[in-house]
C-alpha cells in the first residue's frame, strides 16, 4: 500500500465500521459493568477486561486493512510498523469514568504514516459519536463539519485540562497552574477522556485543552481533529513535540499565545532547557 491520502480515504468507512464495532461491545459492557472487576497497572491507572478486549478487537479488524502496519497501543506491546504506517490507539480513553459508570469515554484510534498523522477517529460509544478526520480533508462529527470556536478573549475561554495519574511529584505546581487558568479564564473543565476534550475544542465546544503526561494514545488522533478543524496544537513551548512529549495544548488559535504564557513558569521547571526533567 502507498503513502498517498487517497488510500486511507478509501478505507474510511472500513476503519469506521471497525472502531464501532469494538465500541458496541465497550457500549454494552459498560451497562452491565462491576467494578469489582477493576485491576490496577499502577497506582491511579486502572484497567479492565473491556479495555483489553476493546484493543483485540480494534487490532483483529484494523490489521487487516493495512497489513504490515505497526501499532502502538496502551494495554498490549507495541508492534513494529513494516512499512511505515502505525495504528496508535486507546481502547478506553477515559477508564476511570467508565469504571465509576459515567458515560463519559472513548474510543480512540490515529492512523499515521512516518509518524505523520494521516487519520483520527474518536468514538464515543454512548451516543454513538464518530469524531473523525483526514489530512487535509477536514473534520466531522459524524456527518456534521467541525469548526474550532472564534473566541479571541481569555477571559471569555473555557478550558479544559486534566490532572496527571502519573509522575505525581509535580502536582502542586500543576494545581497552581490551574488556578492562574481559572483566574485568567471564563471557566475551566475537567472531563476525564482527553481525546473527547479534544474533539470538543475541534467542535467549538471548548476553546482550549492542555495536559501534561499524556501519552501518544490519549492525543494522536484528537490532535488532528483539531487541526483539521482549524485549530493549532503545540507542545507547552509552542513545538511540535505534542504526541510523544508529555505536554500538549489545543486551542482555536487565537488563545495560543496566552496560553502558552501561562503556562511559561510551570514549562520552565518540568522542561528546562537543556530538555531533563
Amino acid at each position: 500500500m502507498s503513502s498517498s491520502l487517497p488510500s486511507v480515504a478509501a478505507l474510511d468507512s472500513e476503519i469506521q465500521s471497525v472502531i464501532r464495532t469494538a465500541g458496541d461491545f465497550a457500549r454494552q459492557e459498560f451497562e452491565v459493568f462491576n467494578f469489582d472487576t477493576v485491576e490496577y497497572k499502577a497506582e491511579n491507572d486502572p484497567f479492565t477486561y473491556v479495555d483489553v478486549r476493546t484493543e483485540e478487537l480494534l487490532k483483529e479488524g484494523l490489521s487487516q486493512l493495512i497489513p504490515g502496519a505497526g501499532f502502538t497501543t496502551e494495554e498490549a506491546k507495541s508492534q513494529a510498523t513494516k512499512n511505515g504506517w502505525e495504528w496508535i490507539i486507546d481502547p478506553i480513553d477515559g477508564t476511570s469514568n467508565f469504571t465509576h459508570g459515567i458515560p463519559h469515554f472513548s474510543i480512540s484510534v490515529g492512523l499515521a504514516y512516518q509518524k505523520k498523522m494521516m487519520a483520527g477517529y474518536v468514538f464515543q460509544p454512548v451516543g454513538e459519536v464518530m469524531y473523525h478526520a483526514q489530512k487535509g480533508q477536514g473534520a466531522w462529527e459524524n456527518e456534521r463539519p467541525l469548526r474550532i470556536s472564534p473566541r479571541a478573549d481569555l477571559p471569555y475561554a473555557l478550558v479544559a485540562t486534566g490532572f496527571p495519574y502519573s509522575d505525581m511529584g509535580w502536582r502542586r505546581e500543576w494545581v497552581d497552574l490551574v488556578v492562574n487558568v481559572l483566574d485568567a479564564a471564563h471557566g475551566v473543565r475537567r472531563f476525564g477522556s482527553a481525546a473527547l476534550d479534544l474533539a470538543n475544542v475541534a467542535a467549538g465546544r471548548l476553546d482550549v485543552f492542555f495536559e501534561f503526561n499524556l501519552k501518544s494514545w490519549d492525543v494522536a488522533a484528537g490532535s488532528l481533529l483539531v487541526q483539521e478543524a482549524g485549530g493549532l496544537v503545540t507542545d507547552f513551548q509552542g513545538g511540535n513535540d505534542y504526541i510523544y512529549g508529555r505536554q500538549i495544548v489545543a486551542s482555536n488559535g487565537h488563545l495560543h499565545a496566552p496560553m502558552l504564557a501561562l503556562l511559561e513558569h510551570f514549562t520552565a521547571l518540568v522542561f528546562p532547557p537543556t530538555g531533563k526533567s
